[in-house]
């Protein structure tokens, strides 16, 4: 009869994608001469000394994630390694409370940080920082704001958290750097803008005082579900904003085309599509032709001319 518990230990590596580390087979009861029988006929292998995999190829993003915070244990993922989606090609990153000092192995990279039970997840599996301190940090290390807005966009598109509550995680940082930007930015997702150019086109129809759109508005056309990025439903008008992935095919462009057709058939609705040119190097010259398709559809007001209008040309 086997010192250890086999089916405990069975039921631990499918739990945890068939990584355990010494201290688990330890506590299993396991005897040190149990864990080189098993590394010998093969059953475990070794990631790194005391860390061990049930399998002798590469290791799963997975397999990766569970090694790092068992080796470093206690021990949670963070930055990259704890948003959803992390990027494969990457090291894993670990957070491990403030006070440990620890020896780095090949492919991960720790990170001493601060409140770290207050920050880790509750329940999820690898232990992991909430993805809102999670997006936090890695927006902070962003060379400039649009790659800032960027990090915090893909993050809630993904469904796993939302612009308040990450805003709420921010509050409870009061050391945090550029504080006051992250909650304009959050601000500014909150209100619709979920990608750079639908940030940068907010900020542009605020400076000109053009009337405030919806955004991200869920509508139906002929039978088919679809988000108008920018509508001004008092004026008949749609600005659209080709500046994602799902732009790029020539049948999702071909869809869009139609749609637009269509809804000016349909609705009577004129849609204007508008590219990262046309926002981030022609803003205020773009901004004053909408302006200019807005009076024509019923807007009784000017636009405002911001510092940047005469460089840009915005004549109209």
């Amino acid at each position: 009869m086997l010192p250890y518990d086999a089916r405990a230990l069975a039921d631990l590596l499918l739990w945890q994608e068939g990584v355990v580390s010494r201290r688990q087979l330890l506590d299993l009861g396991a005897r040190p001469h149990d864990v080189r029988r098993l590394l010998r006929r093969r059953d475990l292998n070794v990631v790194w000394p005391g860390t061990y995999v049930d399998h002798t190829g590469p290791l799963t993003q997975d397999q990766r994630a569970w090694a790092a915070v068992l080796h470093f244990a206690p021990a949670a993922l963070c930055l990259d390694s704890a948003l959803p989606r992390p990027d494969p090609r990457k090291p894993i990153h670990v957070a491990v409370a403030l006070d440990r000092s620890v020896r780095p192995v090949e492919g991960v990279r720790v990170h001493r940080m601060a409140h770290l039970d207050l920050r880790r997840h509750p329940t999820a599996l690898p232990p992991r920082v909430r993805v809102e301190h999670a997006a936090i940090d890695v927006a902070l290390a962003q060379r400039d704001t649009a790659g800032t807005f960027r990090v915090l966009a893909d993050v809630c598109q993904t469904r796993q958290t939302t612009a308040p509550l990450i805003a709420a995680a921010l509050r409870d940082r009061p050391q945090v750097p550029h504080r006051g930007l992250l909650l304009e930015l959050l601000d500014d997702l909150e209100a619709g803008a979920c990608s750079v150019l639908e940030r940068e086109y907010l900020r542009l129809e605020r400076v000109h005082g053009l009337p405030t759109a919806h955004r991200q508005r869920r509508d139906t056309l002929r039978g088919r579900a679809y988000y108008r990025d920018v509508p001004y439903d008092d004026f008949a008008l749609d600005v659209e904003l080709d500046g994602r992935a799902f732009h790029d095919t020539a049948g999702a462009r071909a869809a869009d085309l139609e749609r637009d057709l269509d809804t000016v058939v349909d609705q009577a609705t004129l849609t204007v599509r508008l590219g990262y040119a046309q926002v981030f190097t022609h803003g205020c010259r773009t901004i004053a032709k909408v302006a200019t398709l807005l009076q024509k559809r019923g807007w009784a007001e000017d636009p405002v001319s911001c510092p940047d209008c005469s460089r840009n040309g915005a004549t109209r």
